[in-house]
């Protein structure tokens, strides 16, 4: 069975959302705007790429990150590899044609399916309603998370806020940095 991986920049008070600026949010930009830049902090987006075999979005992230991603260097790894994009509304028509092979999913019965089959991790980047269906129907694996030392307060959330009996995590590595961040890389126990 593949890996799924949710990697997230995450604010202290669970707030996913807009972290590289994306205009609707109040505090779009924040991953950049308010915590100094340490190289280091980073290191995890570079081992991402090398370790993942697929990459697994929701319809927002992937029109969101489509136009952008497939010309930046610091994604060239994810050009390459297949595309998952779990959409009930999404067309072929709608896919970009320079971001390599993407299959549209329509159901999370066809994510549970794709881990079923053969090849590595899966990652899973934004995607914040994606997150929630996947983490509440027990598909998430693994999670990759950078954590800002800031409360934005309102915001799209990593977690759902379904009631379900407790989920434990076992946290399998962890760093800080000097601006405060912090990364946390946790397996869900099954």
């Amino acid at each position: 069975m593949r890996t799924l991986i949710s990697t997230a920049f995450i604010s202290l008070d669970g707030v996913v959302e807009a972290p590289g600026g994306e205009s609707g949010y109040r505090n779009a930009g924040w991953t950049f705007k308010d915590v100094e830049f340490v190289p280091e902090a980073y290191a995890l987006k570079g081992q991402e790429q090398q370790e993942a075999t697929a990459m697994l979005l929701g319809r927002v992230s992937y029109q969101a990150f489509s136009p952008v991603w497939p010309d930046m260097a610091d994604f060239a790894g994810y050009k390459v590899m297949p595309k998952y994009v779990v959409s009930t509304t999404l067309t072929e028509g709608d896919l970009v044609t320079n971001w390599g092979e993407t299959t549209i999913l329509r159901s999370l019965d066809e994510v549970a399916a794709l881990k079923e089959t053969e090849g590595g991790p899966i990652i899973v980047h934004g995607s914040a309603e994606l997150n929630h269906s996947l983490s509440d129907a027990g598909l998430i694996d693994r999670y990759h998370l950078l954590v800002f030392p800031l409360l934005l307060g309102a915001g799209k959330r990593l977690f759902s806020a379904t009631d379900k009996d407790a989920q434990k995590l076992k946290l399998v590595e962890h760093e800080a940095y000097a601006n405060g961040l912090q990364k946390q890389i946790f397996d869900v126990v099954r």
